[in-house]
């Protein structure tokens, strides 16, 4: 496999000294790293010291061309197999935010197209500051990775979060977002999943549903789509767009999301059940609309089926994995869950939570199986949370073949 090119962008936070170091170890391992650096990082540390760890030219500014056939910004972006940028300080998370492209660094990022990895690192009012929380949502949105700051001394005096990740572990997470992509752990698998809230009609005009938004089952799509693997989504009623290069199938109420999905499920390796599915729907649906009368109106209601249990109770090869939204007592109602309904793993979040929940780009899981809790994931992008995800369940699913085979 060819030498892969990581660009690595450092800005102007006195934890500019810690990108030496990141600088350092990316070369050790293996990378062709190029540097960028914004005028407030070269008060920090100068170019000349990543220039000789490096063993690459140091940019600093947009207009010093040195190569006439290309041009610099554009062959950066067009040639990085991952920008990282660390630290990235709450002025860069705005430019890219935002889309302002003043200097080299935020010039290349716009016209990267490959995977952005950015690493904050900042006082903690600054962090939890409103226009940063929403400029990194913004950011996870479209798909740019996080390596979240780390609770300690900051150059302020505080002890609080807001350290830049250490660089072993920004490293250890460059290594793990490269690797994915290139060994596909999911190529050949057939992946199920379900996204969405469902809908259960009481007229022509009228319905029960939740706030689910889809995106978590769409970051889950992308992520198995990924890695190599032939995505079919059932999806009922979403508010976020579905991801290219995946098969969505449209169902509305929980009825037509269980015939969709048991007609799939017998050739699926995979099956995430991330639907907000409704666990009732009206016994008697109007044929027409109910016309207002007096001041109360009584719905009577019977149980749907449950389709993560039904699944559970059928499942051959199937690794079957659920979700559980719940608002406390999480460890607790997310271990029961697994164990009634024979999942192999169980994804639960506490959606009263900060960052959590329904209609966000972040998401805040715990995941489980059979033996308890197996890692809690902190915020983070859906998008990198749903790769999370599937990679620990690549692994498993690889583990339990090779048990099967006697290897």
């Amino acid at each position: 496999m060819r030498r892969k090119t990581i660009v690595l962008g450092i800005t102007g936070g006195i934890a500019a000294y810690k990108g030496a170091v990141l600088c350092s170890k990316l070369v050790q391992a293996g990378f062709d790293v190029h540097v960028i650096m914004t005028e407030g990082a070269c008060k920090f540390i100068t170019p000349l010291t990543l220039q000789t760890l490096s063993r690459n030219p140091v940019y600093t500014d947009t207009f010093d061309e040195r190569d006439p056939s290309v041009v610099s910004h554009i062959d950066l972006a067009d040639k990085a197999d991952l920008i990282i940028v660390a630290p990235a300080t709450a002025n860069t998370i705005a430019k890219l935010a935002t889309g302002i492209a003043d200097d080299m660094l935020s010039t290349t990022l716009l016209a990267a197209t490959c995977q952005v990895v950015i690493a904050p690192a900042m006082n903690v009012h600054m962090y939890n500051h409103p226009a940063v929380v929403h400029n990194l949502q913004v950011l996870a949105e479209r798909s740019v990775m996080f390596i979240e700051p780390e609770t300690g001394q900051l150059a302020c005096g505080y002890v609080a979060k807001g350290r830049l990740a250490e660089p072993e572990t920004i490293v250890a997470a460059v290594n793990d977002i490269l690797a994915e992509d290139a060994n596909k752990p999911l190529m050949g698998k057939r992946v199920l999943i379900t996204a969405g809230g469902t809908v259960e009609r009481l007229d022509p005009v009228r319905y029960l549903t939740n706030d689910s938004s889809g995106k978590m089952g769409f970051a889950l799509a992308e992520a198995a789509r990924d890695f190599g693997a032939e995505v079919t989504v059932v999806a009922a009623r979403t508010s976020a767009a579905p991801p290219s290069g995946v098969a969505i199938v449209r169902a509305e109420s929980a009825q037509d999301m269980l015939e969709a999905v048991l007609e799939r499920f017998e050739s699926s390796d995979l099956v995430v059940k991330a639907a907000a599915v409704a666990d009732y729907r009206p016994i008697v649906r109007a044929s027409s609309k109910i016309k207002k009368s007096g001041d109360r109106l009584m719905l009577e209601l019977e149980k749907t089926t449950d389709i993560l249990q039904t699944l559970g109770e059928r499942k051959t090869k199937q690794f079957l994995i659920g979700f559980a939204a719940e608002t406390g007592n999480l460890d607790h109602y997310a271990m029961d869950k697994l164990k009634r309904k024979h999942c192999d793993m169980l994804a639960a979040n506490d959606v009263s939570e900060e960052g959590a929940g329904f209609n966000r780009d972040t998401n805040i899981i715990r995941l489980y199986d059979q033996s308890g809790l197996i890692e809690a994931l902190p915020m983070m992008s859906k998008r990198e949370a749903a790769r999370r995800m599937l990679i620990l369940a690549a692994q498993r699913m690889a583990d339990r073949e090779d048990r099967e085979a006697g290897r």
